[in-house]
């Protein structure tokens, strides 16, 4: 199904006129709602492929599902109750035991509300259960307040204008560069005389957690812009650094170079502000080192130095 989405471009409405009656012939138990979810997760797959072979990305003629899904994608088939997910499967309820997480907690409880659609990953002897929570944000900032992100290697700049005027500058010490070199490194060091396709290389590999490590800086610059713009309500402006941008940066460079270009996480740091309950506006980074978001040339230092990794505060006025 996921192939004939590629091929000939499907949508939802013509997978079900291809393969209903398919489904309903060899699978006739299978609820109806189970049967649309799997032509919502087809044409999923099918449209990110789509994206990833247009970039250059995709390395296969067609996209590998390597992942059994399923996708309930209506409420009434399932629902979260009593510290158990319950699912209509057949025209009965299946109780289905799972393991609670204090982040479940905090959206049940916080005020976030559950979505129609569950989705259960099968992860080895395991399934995983995908629960979205969508809530209501009011955001209405103020245009003249501007917090002004730029994102360089090894750290995060933020400026806060409010009413036009420079306020405060915040430089976030984020060490991802030297991260990246280091990580790189200890790779290297691991893959030596060997291919990564080694099950002990790859053993070693996997236990290095450099994604994890990342993703947890950047989420933490992240949530110390959010309050920012919180706190001034704010306009949150980054730099438009577009993955073609990076790719044209990565040209001529050589193999260490392009890999600290690749790793740079600026497109993660802007998606992350993009799921916060903030205003976020993208801008052409011409100009903006001399000049403030209104346009007028400033020349400053840092006042405050704030490390992201070990949430230290060290003021230099």
């Amino acid at each position: 199904m996921v192939e004939y989405a590629v091929r000939h471009g499907a949508s939802q409405a013509t997978l079900h006129k291809v393969f209903y009656a398919k489904f309903r012939r060899e699978h006739p138990w299978l609820p109806t709602r189970l049967i649309k979810g799997a032509y919502r997760d087809a044409t999923r797959r099918a449209k990110s492929f789509r994206a990833a072979k247009k970039r250059g990305k995709a390395y296969t003629e067609m996209p590998e599902v390597r992942h059994v899904t399923l996708t309930f994608s209506d409420a009434q088939d399932w629902r979260l109750e009593g510290g158990a997910l319950k699912l209509r499967i057949g025209g009965r309820w299946v109780d289905l035991r799972c393991s609670s997480h204090k982040q479940l907690h905090r959206y049940l409880y916080g005020g976030w509300r559950l979505t129609e659609e569950l989705k259960l990953k099968r992860r080895g002897k395991h399934w995983v259960a995908y629960l979205t929570f969508k809530r209501d944000f009011d955001v209405d900032p103020d245009p003249r307040n501007v917090v002004a992100v730029d994102v360089n290697e090894n750290d995060v700049t933020a400026a806060v204008f409010v009413g036009g005027v420079l306020r405060e500058v915040w430089r976030l010490e984020t060490g991802l560069g030297r991260m990246v070199i280091a990580y790189a490194e200890r790779r290297r060091k691991i893959a030596e005389g060997r291919h990564t396709s080694d099950r002990e290389v790859g053993t070693k590999l996997k236990r290095l957690r450099e994604r994890r490590r990342k993703l947890d800086v950047v989420r933490k610059a992240a949530k110390f812009i959010e309050r920012l713009a919180e706190e001034h309500n704010a306009v949150v402006a980054v730099g438009r650094i577009t993955q073609r941008a990076k790719e044209k940066m990565e040209e001529d460079k050589g193999m260490r170079l392009r890999h600290r270009i690749h790793q740079w996480s600026v497109r993660t740091l802007v998606r992350l502000l993009e799921e916060k309950p903030i205003q976020v506006v993208e801008v052409s980074e011409a100009g903006t080192s001399s000049r403030t978001p209104s346009g007028v040339r400033i020349t400053f230092s840092p006042l405050v130095i704030r490390t992201a990794v070990r949430g230290l505060t060290v003021d230099t006025k």
